[in-house]
Formats: C-alpha cells, sequence, structure tokens
C-alpha cells in the first residue's frame, strides 16, 4: 500500500479549493437536521458543504457494510463517531474521521482521500510553523492530530538496502526518531529525496476500526519533510488488520 504526494504547499492549496467542489456543491446538506445539530463537529459540518456532502455518503454507505471480522457493525459506527466527536469543530480532523469511516465501510471516493490530505496538508504547515524543530513528540494517537519528528531511516521495505540506491520495486520504509514507521510496497516518490535528520511533520488521518480484537495495525500517517516539502501517505505496517 502507497501513496506519492509531491508539491504539498501546491498541492494542498489547490486540493483543498478546488477539487471537493466539484463533486459536493454549495448547497450540500448533511445526513442529519441542521436546525438540530448541537455538537461541534455537527455544527462545523453543517457549515461545510464537503464535508456535508461527505457525511450522506457515510450514512448510505454504512447500510451497506458488513464487518469483515464478525465484529459488531453498530459498535464499529460508534467508534468511528467518536473518532469525529473527538475532533469537536476542527475541519482537517473532521475530514479525516469521515475519510476513514469511508474506509471502514469500503467504500471511499478518490475526492475524498484528495480533499482530506489537502486539509491535514495545511494544518500540518501550520503546525510545523508553531513547533520547535529541535524537539521530538511522540506519533499521534487520534485523528487529526500531528507530530514533529525526525527520519532516523531510509531503506527498503525490509530494511535491507538504503532507499536512496535500491531497486523501486523493493519498496519504501522511514523510521522516525520517535521510533515511529511508515511502509510501502512501492518506491514513494514523496520520500526520495528525504535524509536521515530531515524535520518531518506526521499527522494520523486512518485508524482502522474493521480489525480483529487486538490487532492495531494498518494506521495511516500523512506526513510531509520541512527541508524538501515532499509528501507521502503511508501505513504503520506492511499488512493492514487481519493481513498476513
Amino acid at each position: 500500500m502507497g501513496f506519492c504526494r509531491q508539491g504539498i504547499l501546491v498541492f494542498a492549496a489547490l486540493t483543498a479549493l478546488s477539487v471537493p467542489a466539484a463533486f459536493a456543491g454549495s448547497d450540500a446538506a448533511p445526513s442529519f437536521d441542521c436546525a438540530k445539530a448541537s455538537s461541534p463537529d455537527e455544527k462545523a459540518i453543517c457549515a461545510d458543504p464537503e464535508l456535508a456532502a461527505i457525511d450522506v455518503l457515510i450514512t448510505a454507505a454504512f447500510k451497506d457494510f458488513k464487518p469483515a471480522y464478525g465484529g459488531d457493525k453498530k459498535a464499529i459506527g460508534r467508534a468511528l463517531l467518536a473518532d469525529r466527536k473527538q475532533c469537536g469543530a476542527e475541519r482537517a480532523c473532521i475530514a479525516a474521521a469521515e475519510s476513514s469511516a469511508l474506509q471502514t465501510y469500503g467504500y471511499a471516493p478518490s475526492w475524498v482521500a484528495a480533499y482530506t490530505e489537502g486539509m491535514i496538508g495545511h494544518k500540518a504547515m501550520t503546525f510545523a510553523a508553531a513547533a520547535s524543530k529541535a524537539v521530538d513528540q511522540p506519533m499521534p494517537k487520534t485523528l487529526g492530530q500531528c507530530a514533529l519528528t525526525h527520519i532516523a531511516a531510509l531503506t527498503t521495505r525490509l530494511g535491507e538496502d538504503p532507499l536512496e540506491s535500491a531497486d523501486p520495486s523493493a519498496g519504501s520504509l522511514v523510521r522516525f526518531s520517535n521510533d515511529g514507521i511508515q511502509v510501502s510496497y512501492d518506491r514513494d516518490y514523496g520520500l526520495a529525496n528525504s535524509q536521515a535528520g530531515d524535520p518531518v511533520v506526521v499527522c494520523l488521518i486512518t485508524i482502522p476500526r474493521d480489525c480483529p480484537a487486538g490487532d492495531e495495525r494498518g494506521r495511516v500517517y500523512y506526513g510531509v519533510d520541512l527541508n524538501l516539502r515532499g509528501s507521502w501517505v503511508l501505513p504503520d505496517s506492511q499488512h493492514m488488520c487481519g493481513g498476513a
């Protein structure tokens, strides 16, 4: 699994402003009654046509969703809703929670992923501007949360060779100085020119909720190299939860 992103500043600006509008429209309404919206996340969704359009997709996708590992459908739905509730009114976080829900339900349109990455990319750069680049922070634990760390090593997927000189088919793995990792079966060109020591912001954008008990693999993070502005979206393991 792997996604390549470069030129984060241009990408984030164009994505956040133009891609969703082509799909959502300015009069999109969510699946719930905005006149009765009471929580910060609900009010934020009602005020944002893209988030509102995604909410409608989530409601429709949930109807046909069947848990893959025998879990309780309603419990999974509640966990995903809790992910969104913890965002408060923060739109980037809500976008990540909504995108994560759609991925869990097996329906994730490309524009939703692009919109989410644009929103999170903008948040990552804002976060970087206020963070000390000398201090590592732990890997994010909640959706939409960002942390600053540094690249400790860049290798192939199995950690055998330096990424810079390796065959592209050998995949990619980045280790951070806060002990976090991201990995891909493909060569990730957002990482290709990064170097050990580069400061990086990583933001958690997906938490799998339809998983076997105790299997927490497959969390997906958005990363951006603050020196080169190359960006990437990769999971924390070679296999998603329930995989080999």
